[in-house]
């Protein structure tokens, strides 16, 4: 995200703020708020997948919107620096989607907070 911010954005034409601009500073943002989310949300069965389907839509999103910008702007869009980010996100989609599938397959034990544990534990003391 920091690269995008640094290294993209500031290189696309004025014209492109209230669309494009807007469009990858938002996707790019989601991408880590939506795993943090649900992340917090682990305990649910179906909490978790729910926002990391979100976060790879988010990065599919990231990825179309910096080849759009590498391919209407290549005057003035760093084009190695844009292919190294789509590559970056693809990246981040595959890693998603392979927790994604991992997490499907964790017991329901295992999905537990620490706080069901440990008051589980407490009880079978008592």
């Amino acid at each position: 995200m920091l690269d995008v911010f640094k290294n993209i954005l500031p290189t696309l034409p004025v014209e492109e703020k209230y669309d494009l601009v807007n469009q990858i500073r938002r996707s790019t943002k989601a991408v880590p708020r939506l795993i943090a989310e649900g992340h917090s949300k682990r305990h649910q069965k179906k909490g978790f997948q729910k926002y990391l389907d979100d976060a790879i839509a988010e990065s599919n999103e990231t990825m179309v919107s910096l080849t759009q910008a590498r391919d209407l702007y290549s005057s003035t869009v760093d084009v190695k620096i844009c292919e190294r980010l789509i590559d970056r996100y693809d990246k981040i989609s595959r890693q998603c989607y392979n927790l994604a599938i991992a997490w499907d397959k964790f017991s329901e034990r295992n999905r537990k907070t620490r706080h069901e544990t440990s008051s589980a534990i407490d009880k079978r003391n008592t």
